[in-house]
């Protein structure tokens, strides 16, 4: 009787099958007729005492009930059925083996324990369809009366290097002049100019260090009644290579070449004939090999020298006869093997005001080996605008092979032991970077 209960209360809400009803899921349902006959009991079939039943089961065609038919169920009805338990949406995309855009998709999902076989329902996550909008841009035909040619253009794409090599130029002339009229506590009028230049190119990439530095001095001075008369003269000539093992470290293996000379002759006071140097008279060169410790960032470097080679070379044939500058008379070069220890540094210590520290100390291993020669050149620059800079500089020398060469009471010459030698200028001038 339960299944009969069932199977009238589903036909109660059946439509006819000709679709009259506009909002109605068609289903496909399989009627036996002899299952549903046999099922319902002889009472319902032959008394009219239960109308509704009777007009139902009127309204199937009895040749119908042997096959399976399409029947409408109302959509209220499926949705308050299936709602708790599925989703039913409406997709005008896709559509179901029965024609209609209604999708329906369970809300949960069976689990089975493998221990005690239990079942539990847990939800099926959703599904979250993510759907992106595609613009697409058109644009209308136009026609030209000429022919547009296609020109291919190839482009190229150049990468500068990094900048390796480092350039300094320098040229610069200090002027200096005092005069006087009717000055009582008397003077003699002067005038005196310096002409230098410095250039540099420096060569640094990871490992490798190459610096090499050309400058050269050469100043004079015009007093009244005097002439003439040098107040700088020389000429530098330098090169480092260094070589480090990794980029960090701040030491490299180092070689070194130094030269240095003059330009003109040089006499004690302007009047004199005899002279007390002259170009390549002397003429240092210094080759070494050693380490060198460099600071990029300080403008700050020491470089040390264990196996140096200086020559001394005197050409002017006076000179060489005299035995100047430690050559033996009548010789014109002197070799030593010693240790040079070079260190140079460059700061600003204040603004505008720059200093320059270059001091050399070396020592021959065999002629007076702890007698050291001292080569010490200490200046400041004083900028007072791009085109205009002030200068202070100090020159201080001790060579164990210059003696000094002195007139005694009687104005004889006689040769006296090596001194200290100091030269200090302060001059005022223009400067040209490039």
């Amino acid at each position: 009787m339960l299944r009969i209960a069932k199977i009238l209360f589903f036909i109660l809400f059946v439509s006819s099958a000709n679709g009259q009803i506009k909002d109605s899921i068609p289903v496909k349902i399989a009627i036996d007729t002899m299952s549903i006959v046999q099922s319902l009991d002889s009472t319902f079939v032959t008394s009219r005492n239960y109308p509704i039943s009777q007009r139902v089961l009127d309204s199937i065609r009895l040749d119908s009930l042997n096959k399976p038919k399409m029947l409408y169920i109302e959509r209220a009805l499926l949705d308050s059925l299936l709602r708790p338990y599925y989703n039913i949406e409406v997709d005008s995309n896709k559509r179901n083996p029965y024609g209609r855009n209604i999708l329906i998709t369970p809300k949960y999902r069976m689990i089975v324990d493998q221990i005690t076989s239990d079942t539990s329902y847990v939800p099926i996550p959703k599904k979250i369809d993510f759907f992106t909008k595609m613009k697409t841009n058109g644009i209308d035909t136009i026609e030209f009366s000429r022919a547009i040619e296609l020109v291919n253009i190839n482009r190229i794409k150049k990468a500068r290097d990094p900048v390796w090599w480092n350039h300094e130029n320098l040229i610069g002339f200090d002027l200096n002049e005092v005069a006087f009229v009717n000055w009582n506590a008397g003077g003699q009028n002067s005038i005196s100019g310096l002409f230098k230049v410095h250039f540099a190119r420096t060569y640094e990439k990871i490992y490798t260090l190459w610096s090499n530095e050309v400058s050269a001095r050469y100043g004079l001075n015009n007093q009244q009644n005097k002439g003439l008369i040098k107040t700088d003269d020389e000429i530098r000539l330098s090169s480092t290579y260094g070589y480090r093992k990794d980029s960090i470290s701040n030491w490299y293996f180092t070689a070194q070449f130094n030269f240095k000379t003059q330009f003109t002759n040089g006499y004690q006071n302007p009047d004199d004939t005899d002279l007390i140097s002259a170009f390549f008279a002397p003429a240092y060169l210094y080759l070494g090999i050693g380490s060198q410790y460099n600071l990029k960032e300080e403008r700050f470097s020491v470089y040390m020298s264990p196996l140096t080679l200086k020559s001394t070379y005197v050409f002017n044939e006076q000179l060489s006869d005299e035995g100047a500058f430690g050559v033996e008379p009548g010789q014109r070069s002197r070799h030593e093997l010693g240790i040079l220890v070079r260190t140079k540094w460059e700061k600003e210590i204040f603004q505008n005001v720059a200093m320059v520290n270059n001091l050399d100390l070396y020592t021959d291993y065999i002629n007076e080996f702890g007698n050291i020669d001292v080569d010490w050149i200490l200046s400041f620059r004083f900028k007072i605008n791009k085109l205009f800079q002030a200068s202070f500089r100090t020159h201080l020398i001790y060579d164990n092979d210059i003696k000094v060469k002195e007139a005694d009471e009687d104005g004889v010459e006689v040769l006296y032991g090596a001194r200290v030698q100091l030269k200090q200028q302060l001059g005022l001038g223009i400067i040209y970077n490039f």
